[in-house]
């Protein structure tokens, strides 16, 4: 395979965002307090500056994120990846609007009930890359709040 010309830092955040936007599924990372990993496929929702999950309250994916407030993210395919570092708060269902509980489940075709809890992942850092020659500049710092 040949690899692409390396995309400019404002062409890498458009295709961010439009994957954001546009894609429905994601890798979760996280940790138990003793260091065990778990990564699980999530369906999310991306409101701009935040991405919004759901799970079920008493897996493992939900204990570690209520636990450590941490996880990684990883959307798209290995040959276009956006790789994200979170702060994770946990959002009972009755915090939400129930218009963001219906974009939700028409994003991601699932509805939550009881059992669930949703996690909101605010980005601390965001990396986007396609190839090597894409490694340098795949940090996107316009599209995570200040620290």
């Amino acid at each position: 395979m040949t690899a692409q010309a390396a995309r400019s830092t404002e062409q890498r955040v458009a295709d961010t965002v439009r994957r954001l936007e546009e894609d429905v599924d994601a890798w979760v990372a996280t940790a138990s307090a003793d260091g065990e990993p778990c990564m699980v496929p999530l369906s999310f929702l991306w409101d701009g500056a935040t991405l919004l999950f759901s799970t079920a309250v008493n897996n493992p994916t939900a204990r570690n994120l209520a636990a450590n407030g941490r996880a990684r993210v990883g959307v798209g395919p290995t040959r276009d990846v956006v790789l994200i570092e979170c702060a994770v708060q946990t959002v009972p269902a009755g915090d939400l609007t129930d218009g963001t509980k219906d974009a939700f489940a028409e994003k991601t075709g699932f509805r939550p009930g009881k059992g669930y809890v949703y996690f909101r992942m605010t980005p601390l850092w965001i990396q986007a890359w396609r190839e090597a020659n894409e490694l340098a500049g795949r940090d996107l710092p316009e599209l995570t709040p200040p620290r």
